[in-house]
């Protein structure tokens, strides 16, 4: 594409913005490739019992079908946003889009346990380019008063599969097989890099295309690192475990100090001396957490405690996760200056559902209960993304994008790794008393982090107030 129809720099760099017509493509492909990544998180919680079944798998291995997927996620988001930036965040789309598509198809015809893992790893890849590249691109190719409601649609849209997720994964799962959930990718991901590739070029021209490739890699291997400890760590001997941390946090320190020291770092270290992105991204880490658990345990739960066909429990399901859904261009609406605030409440909100859907004792209060929480973590989750880009330079929208979604997807694996105590292969739950222990640690984690953001809040209101309280302030 030639330097006149490239965005140089975001719009926030002084670029003209681009026609309707591209911005559409933008949304269009940003909202499939969402909508790809969240069917392919939610939609198989259902068919793992007759994953097992028929790849002769139980055990913990099973969880790798889920778990390896948001770790390989995890892991690769960090790069991929910065990459988007400076190699052109259309392409990465793009590159992200087919290669998602690709593993799809492994993943449909996968003989074995293994092969399927191998093949969701290679998912996850695509998904670490889809959704920080998708974000900056957004970020870029919309004037600034319209990114947030931008973005609120590309995620309401794409959350969709969130709330159809369980329920075609059930139904296809039961009337033809599980692995049709992921044939159903393969003409999603196709569309998605059509549309992807019919927008305009951007980069971050405020800098040359030189990568931190060092940075790169020490960033890649440290949450490598993070995201198995994570994981394995609880199943292993705790000297086992303690290597593992001291590995990470070795990793971590020699990333800080080559990023210092670079003279175009991978993430500039300034990003995290940013208060209101560092208060909405860690706090959307919880959320992220809780939402994970909230939609691995609730489905599950409405097959085993309420004794629900697979069908039925999808359909039981679709009520919270479409309020989940609607959330997405809810947020997009709300003022930067209110966001943190809000964040605060759907946390707040998020511990009480969880604590309330591990007490109530009918059916049609535990949906009603869960619907209330679709919405709540929906905002929550949808905040953290839209919030976020409001807060950084636009030109570096990927390397911001990539590392909220690194520590929010990173989080993700901890809600996965606790969700697993409660899945049976042969019900779907293993015991109304291990979903209802999983539902109250992680509501406990959830109000903790509300207190901690409340008390962060009150605190930068107090310097504000110090500050303006002096002369000249």
């Amino acid at each position: 594409m030639s330097k006149s129809t490239a965005l140089k720099g975001g719009t926030g760099g002084g670029a003209t913005a681009p026609p309707f017509a591209t911005r559409r493509w933008a949304l269009l492909a940003m909202s499939v490739g969402v909508f790809c990544i969240q069917l392919d998180s939610f939609g198989l919680n259902l068919a793992l019992p007759e994953i097992g079944r028929d790849l002769h798998a139980g055990g913990d291995g099973l969880q790798w079908v889920i778990s390896a997927y948001l770790l390989s996620t995890g892991t690769l988001m960090l790069g991929a946003g910065r990459l988007g930036d400076l190699f052109g965040r259309r392409r990465l789309l793009v590159t992200g889009l087919a290669a998602f598509g690709a593993s799809s198809l492994v993943c449909a015809l996968a003989p074995s346990l293994p092969v399927l893992v191998g093949a969701r790893v290679a998912q996850g890849a695509g998904a670490a380019l889809i959704m920080p590249v998708g974000l900056s691109l957004l970020t870029n190719v919309y004037p600034a008063e319209l990114r947030g409601r931008a973005t609120g649609w590309a995620l309401g849209i794409g959350g969709v599969a969130t709330a159809c997720g369980p329920f075609i994964g059930g139904a296809l799962t039961e009337s033809v097989s599980w692995r049709a959930v992921f044939w159903l990718n393969v003409p999603l991901a196709v569309l998605g890099a059509v549309c992807a590739a019919r927008t305009a070029e951007s980069y971050d021209t405020s800098a040359p295309r030189s990568v931190d490739w060092s940075g790169l890699a020490g960033g890649t291997a440290l949450l490598a690192a993070l995201c198995v400890v994570i994981d394995r760590g609880p199943r292993w001997p705790w000297p086992a475990a303690l290597a593992g941390v001291a590995v990470a946090a070795a990793l971590l320190i020699l990333f800080v100090r080559r990023e210092r020291t670079a003279v175009h770092p991978l993430v500039q270290l300034s990003l995290f001396r940013n208060g209101p992105y560092m208060a909405l991204t860690l706090a959307g880490a919880a959320a992220n957490t809780t939402t994970v658990m909230f939609l691995f345990v609730v489905p599950l739960t409405l097959q085993g405690q309420w004794d629900l066909s697979v069908v039925l429990a999808g359909t039981a399901f679709l009520a919270p996760a479409l309020a989940m859904a609607i959330a997405g261009p809810l947020a997009g609406r709300v003022p930067p200056r209110a966001a943190v605030r809000l964040m605060a409440g759907c946390l707040c909100g998020g511990a009480l559902v969880l604590a309330c859907l591990a007490g109530v004792s009918s059916l049609a209060l535990y949906v009603a209960v869960a619907t209330v929480g679709g919405a709540v973590l929906g905002v929550a989750n949808s905040l953290t993304l839209i919030a976020t880009q409001a807060v950084i330079r636009p030109e570096r929208a990927g390397e911001a994008s990539g590392v909220t979604k690194t520590v929010i997807t990173v989080a993700a694996g901890l809600g996965v790794g606790l969700a697993g105590a409660v899945t049976d292969q042969n019900r779907g739950v293993g015991s109304e008393a291990a979903a209802d222990a999983a539902l109250l640690i992680t509501a406990a984690g959830c109000l903790a982090a509300c207190l901690v953001l409340v008390g962060w809040i009150r605190l930068r209101e107090g310097r504000t107030r110090a500050g303006a309280g002096r002369p000249g302030g």
